[in-house]
């Protein structure tokens, strides 16, 4: 959960919106007690910070691109 929130502090929609939602989500599933659907939940978190941290490297990638090659 640590993760996800140190990797919301750059969501493009800002910090308190990631952190309703990641807590809503959390809310959501306390009550699974079934360790496959756990480990069903854990791999969609990885998913997640995989795809948030894709993101974010794009975006960089972009402003590095836009900052260095200049379509003038």
């Amino acid at each position: 959960m640590f993760q996800l929130l140190y990797l919301g502090r750059d969501y493009p929609q800002g910090y308190d919106y990631f952190q309703t939602r990641l807590k809503r989500a959390f809310s959501k599933n306390k009550q699974v007690s079934d360790p496959e659907k756990i480990e069903v939940l854990i791999a969609h978190g990885n998913y997640v910070v995989k795809e948030l941290e894709a993101l974010y490297m794009l975006r960089k990638y972009r402003t590095l691109k836009r900052r260095y090659y200049n379509d003038n």
